[in-house]
């Protein structure tokens, strides 16, 4: 998977305050561990200490929306879409981001970001924000902020991004040599190696931990 520079990248503040946290408090509990834990419950908590750990990256540090001067990325707690500006057919704010993309086989596909999700309650709550901080704006400032929430503003940005980046179709007499020039660019969904690993190292220390001290 192919990325450039990002030009633009939104993330959970809230999550990765909370990933962070958890983050702290698990190393101040393994350093106790360390120190004092010398039986099999210390091993089993300090193999749960770090699963949590994982589970903190996944979910709170890894998520994020990027768009560099190449395409579209979301990385999501365990796959990453990736899509190239020239396969990018829509990109929409509601109660999450979304882009509407061309496939391998042509077909339109449509994914979804972690981040910045919100529930119909929380998107009405920041539409009313945005209402009232209207008021206080000239006309048409406030027409645009009327409905400006977290997801339509990144929608927003992205679009304008994509729009200055998206490659110009090439103008030739030949259809034949036009299309060679002009690849179709798809998107696509991966799965993070990184993330993976982040759950299932743990995962497996844990589950080892807890037969050691069942058949103790």
């Amino acid at each position: 998977m192919t990325t450039g520079s990002p030009q633009l990248k939104f993330r959970s503040n809230a999550a990765r305050v909370g990933a962070w946290a958890w983050v702290a408090f698990a190393v101040l509990n393994l350093v106790d561990i360390v120190w004092r834990g010398r039986d099999l419950t210390a091993l089993v908590l300090a193999t749960v200490l770090l699963f949590g750990c994982g589970v903190a990256y996944v979910l709170g540090l890894r998520p994020a929306i990027v768009g560099d001067e190449t395409g579209l990325t979301f990385r999501n707690p365990l796959r990453d879409v990736r899509v190239p500006w020239g396969a990018v057919r829509k990109i929409e704010g509601t109660d999450s981001v979304k882009v509407r993309y061309a496939g391998a086989d042509g077909s339109e596909f449509v994914s979804r970001a972690w981040t910045l999700q919100s529930s119909p309650r929380a998107q009405a709550r920041a539409q009313a924000r945005a209402q009232r901080d209207a008021q206080k704006l000239p006309a048409g400032a406030a027409e645009v902020l009327k409905t400006r929430t977290p997801t339509a503003y990144a929608a927003q940005q992205l679009n304008e991004l994509a729009t200055r980046h998206r490659p110009k179709a090439t103008k030739s007499g030949n259809p034949s040599k036009a299309a060679e020039q002009v690849a179709k660019p798809t998107g696509s969904v991966t799965w993070s190696r990184t993330a993976l690993a982040a759950l299932a190292g743990p995962a497996t220390a844990v589950i080892i931990a807890l037969l050691a001290a069942t058949l103790t």
